[in-house]
């Protein structure tokens, strides 16, 4: 359950906002001459206010390889396939960072380069080192200037976009405020792609309720030069929901957006926040990396999960899908009607692939006479289940 939103509780969340992870992408940023400097400028003046009023401030920012783009097309360079991508980064990066030194320097401020991979947070080890490292910098008064490391992350080390980069920094920087800027002025309440008058469709003020959204429905396609789009900013505000941290959506290019968003204008789109939030260690477990695979369960199985709290045993489990082995992350999926499925939730599963596929739909004693003692009575722990997972 969400709570009900009103203007009131917006304005008075944004004033005990105490710890904001602001997210700005490609779109906003940049230009097809490269960055965009008044844009980036504004915002470090924002930001750096913020800093001196005693908020911790993390930033998200793309633009690297936008930024190393245009670098190299001036010296007549083609960017192409992942490793043109990936070079692009490595020449981009370094502007970026450059420009935000200056920017915030110009406001007494320093700023941190963090590039990061979602290795260095699928690893409980290697996520406690960075939300260290986050800690130190942020009680230094130091601005993170987060970005995914793209000059090596390959596919299975990607997070995908930035919005989920960012959506995931709130668990170790203990964000308590989700702000992510973007092309457009919020959130429309249509797809202006299949509306036949996209011009008049009005944006929403608030998402009361994010989980009932059909974003596929809602959300169109990703913007031209980021990985983006408003689907995935509001699958990760979807996410930040469940951790109890709300998410405003703002239009990135318009001046002093912040300011006017955190002085009483009511601009862009706040997604409430759920009543009753996940515990940050289930959060982390369900989003620190992608389902290596899927449950597929029972109507008895489903209404276990959902209704009674209980773990899936493997009696419940009808069919297996996919490579995996004990500790990855599995999709959980409910059987419908003719064929139908839908989403329960993720959990961390305790068996192999193989050895599931073995014990699927049998009792206990049943698994036993086939895997021998040294088994789990669950396939996966209720206190490894996230529920209505934002995957």
């Amino acid at each position: 359950m969400n709570c009900p939103y009103s203007r009131e509780d917006r304005l008075e969340r944004l004033a005990r906002a105490r710890s904001l992870v602001v997210k700005v992408g490609s779109a906003v940023l940049t230009t097809p001459e490269g960055l965009n400097m008044p844009v980036l400028r504004n915002l470090a003046e924002q930001l750096s206010a913020f800093a001196h009023e005693g908020r911790r401030v993390t930033l998200v920012s793309s633009g690297a390889v936008a930024a190393g783009r245009a670098a190299l097309s001036a010296g007549e360079h083609r960017v192409e396939g992942l490793p043109g991508k990936q070079g692009a980064a490595a020449v981009g990066q370094g502007r970026l960072m450059r420009e935000y030194e200056d920017a915030f320097a110009a406001h007494g401020l320093v700023c941190a380069q963090v590039l990061l991979t979602r290795d260095d947070l699928r690893s409980r080890e290697r996520f406690m080192n960075a939300r260290h490292t986050f800690t130190q910098l942020l009680d230094w008064g130091v601005i993170p200037v987060v970005n995914e490391n793209d000059t090596v992350a390959v596919q299975e080390l990607r997070f995908g976009d930035n919005d989920a980069l960012a959506s995931l920094l709130l668990n170790p920087v203990e964000g308590d405020l989700f702000v992510n800027l973007t092309s457009t002025g919020g959130v429309l309440a249509e797809n202006p792609l299949t509306s036949p008058d996209p011009a008049s469709i009005p944006l929403l003020e608030s998402i009361d309720d994010i989980r009932a959204l059909d974003l596929d429905a809602l959300c169109g396609g990703k913007t031209g030069v980021g990985t983006g789009g408003m689907y995935s900013k509001l699958l990760s505000a979807r996410r930040a929901a469940q951790l109890g941290v709300p998410t405003l959506i703002l239009p990135g290019r318009e001046r002093d957006i912040l300011r006017r968003a955190f002085g009483g204008e009511m601009v862009g789109t706040w997604v409430c926040p759920e009543e009753h939030p996940v515990s940050r260690r289930k959060y982390w477990m369900a989003y620190q990396s992608d389902p290596r695979g899927v449950v597929r369960v029972d109507a008895g199985a489903a209404r276990a999960l959902l209704e009674q709290g209980r773990s899936l045993l493997p009696g419940g489990v009808t069919a297996v899908e996919g490579s995996f082995g004990p500790g990855d992350l599995l999709r959980i999926l409910a059987e419908g009607e003719n064929g139908s499925s839908c989403l329960i939730g993720v959990g961390i599963s305790n068996y192999s692939s193989e050895d599931l596929r073995r014990i699927k739909g049998l009792k206990r004693l049943e698994v036993g006479a086939i895997l021998g003692d040294a088994h789990y009575p669950e396939v996966i722990h209720r206190d490894n289940l996230l529920l209505d997972a934002a995957v």
